[in-house]
Formats: structure tokens, sequence, C-alpha cells
């Protein structure tokens, strides 16, 4: 496994426990929850977990471009 592929573990596994968290979390608040108010907070969760896979996806393309450290830029 090349030293890039070791690099992109880390961010892929953190993305995948805090998406499943906001399902199992978000999703046990959500069914208690009455009528149009499920729908509102439903889509909370939503947009937290695309927006973590986004992130992620950026992270990986970073990492595959050789801008591993992003902090040098500064």
């Amino acid at each position: 496994m090349s030293e890039r592929n070791k690099k992109m573990i880390a961010p892929i596994i953190i993305t995948v426990l805090i998406v499943l968290y906001y399902i199992l979390y978000f999703g046990l608040l959500v069914s208690l929850m009455p009528g149009v108010i499920k729908v509102i907070f439903g889509i909370i969760p939503l947009i937290f977990a695309v927006l973590m896979i986004y992130v992620c996806v950026e992270r990986i393309k970073e990492i595959k471009g050789g801008e591993e450290d992003d902090l040098s830029k500064y």
C-alpha cells in the first residue's frame, strides 16, 4: 500500500463514523418528533452528512494532488 493510500484511510474512516452518527442519532430523534417537525429536523442531518462527504472528497483530492500538509501554505 502506498503512502498516499495510507493517508486517505483516516479521513474516510472518520467520515463514515460521523455520517453513521448523524444518521443513527438524528434518525432516532426525528422518529420521536411529531408531524412537520420531522421533515425540518430530518433535513439537517442529511445536510451535515452531505457536507461531511464533500469535505472528505476534497481532502482525498488534496492528498492525491500531493498537498498532504495544508498548514505549510500559511
